[in-house]
């Protein structure tokens, strides 16, 4: 039986090169934070690495983000033609990922068939979004993979596996060949990768874990395997069908992990809105020892939402994009609370809303019962625990 999963062949930076330099967090992280990216930049310096492969969200809206574009296609050739990558056989490579929070995360490189991938609420896909998928920020993603010749992903893909029958037993082994082993910059804890090139077990073992037709739910990184799915159908439109199963953009790279692993924690993804007359946007929220808080000048209060978070997040979401067609204003998403809390402390306009956090255990069900969730639901952990670009795939 044909699966979601191929096993491809990765590419990783060529032995001795600096791979805390060349390992970069998830660009949708930290993007109202530029002191984050600038200390980045001061790290990573002249080096080879993903920071000039990936475009940080915090740059989108800046009147040089074609520029930084352009200069990834072609950075790409440049590293490509220098010898910079290496490639490996087919298989997968199982990550291990320590954190400041949690003491290890496993999960496992794997490719995934576009074909057997939907982001539409209702869908009876092998592969499922987990929130809603906001189609306008697709095309500056599309701009970037269209000139593109490879790509590194930070999507995190969920599977239901209490027994841990996936990857239980390669977790024992000791005969994997280790392929890196390195402290993470700006805090992001350990990660070690090693081989594993008995794929097809490995896909079997996958295959087994199928209920109602779904394997894997995204995670993290909805919107860039939304964009590897946008891309592909535009090549698939021009390409004869015999053509169609052999071409890698057909295939995506992602990290695949368990949602009983002990590193996988649910946080509520917090709402900061900007540029709004802080004591009337607040008015609509109910003070009281709820399931909510509201910041304004760094003050936390306690409000009441609506029970569950995914209702919570609806009825949030839905009074700030009424609020902002009305008034103007924007909206970002911040993990913690500190940071929300330092946020509208040093700037008056800004008001901070803390969301509950759903439990995990309740997010195969709710999305097979019901499609979906609202955008932004939950976050996989803080921002220091998300997937740093490591491996590569080609995709021309």
């Amino acid at each position: 039986m044909k699966s979601c999963i191929v096993a491809p062949e990765i590419l990783l930076p060529r032995d001795g090169l600096d791979m805390r330099a060349w390992a970069v967090i998830a660009c949708d992280q930290h993007t109202s934070d530029r002191a984050y990216w600038a200390e980045l930049e001061k790290e990573v310096g002249d080096k080879p690495s993903t920071l000039r492969l990936t475009l940080p969200e915090i740059y989108l809206g800046d009147a040089d983000c074609d520029e930084r574009i352009t200069r990834i296609a072609q950075v790409i050739r440049s590293y490509k033609a220098d010898g910079i990558f290496k490639k490996l056989p087919k298989g997968f490579v199982l990550v291990r990922r320590k954190t400041p929070y949690s003491p290890e995360r496993t999960g496992i490189v794997l490719a995934v068939d576009l074909e057997e991938y939907s982001y539409e609420k209702q869908s009876d896909a092998a592969i499922r979004a987990t929130e809603a998928t906001i189609l306008e920020r697709i095309p500056p993603r599309l701009k970037i993979r269209e000139r593109a010749e490879l790509e590194f992903p930070h999507i995190m893909l969920l599977y239901d596996d209490p027994c841990d029958l996936a990857l239980g037993d390669l977790k024992r082994r000791s005969d994997l060949q280790k392929l890196y082993d390195f402290e993470l910059n700006m805090g992001g804890g350990h990660v070690s990768g090693f081989f594993v090139s008995d794929y097809e077990e490995v896909i079997g073992r996958f295959e087994r874990l199928k209920k109602d037709g779904l394997l894997f739910m995204v995670g993290d990184g909805n919107h860039s395997l939304a964009t590897a799915k946008a891309l592909w159908e535009k090549i698939k439109a021009e390409l004869p069908k015999s053509e169609q199963e052999g071409h890698p953009a057909r295939y995506a790279l992602c990290e695949a992990v368990n949602l009983y692993d002990v590193g996988i924690r649910f946080e509520a993804i917090h709402r900061l809105v900007k540029g709004v007359d802080a004591e009337k946007f607040s008015k609509y929220f109910p003070r009281g020892e709820g399931n909510g808080a509201l910041y304004i000048g760094g003050v936390k209060e306690n409000i009441v939402l609506p029970q569950g978070a995914a209702e919570a997040v609806r009825a949030v979401d839905g009074y700030i994009s009424e609020y902002l067609a009305a008034y103007g204003g924007s909206v970002d998403y911040i993990h913690g609370d500190t940071a929300l809390a330092q946020l509208t402390k040093e700037n008056a306009d800004f008001v901070g809303i803390g969301l509950p956090k759903m439990d995990k255990s309740e997010l195969f069900g709710q999305v097979l019962r019901g499609g979906s969730l609202p955008r932004k639901t939950f976050s996989m952990g803080e921002s220091e625990e998300k997937r740093y670009y490591i491996e590569g795939k080609e995709i021309r």
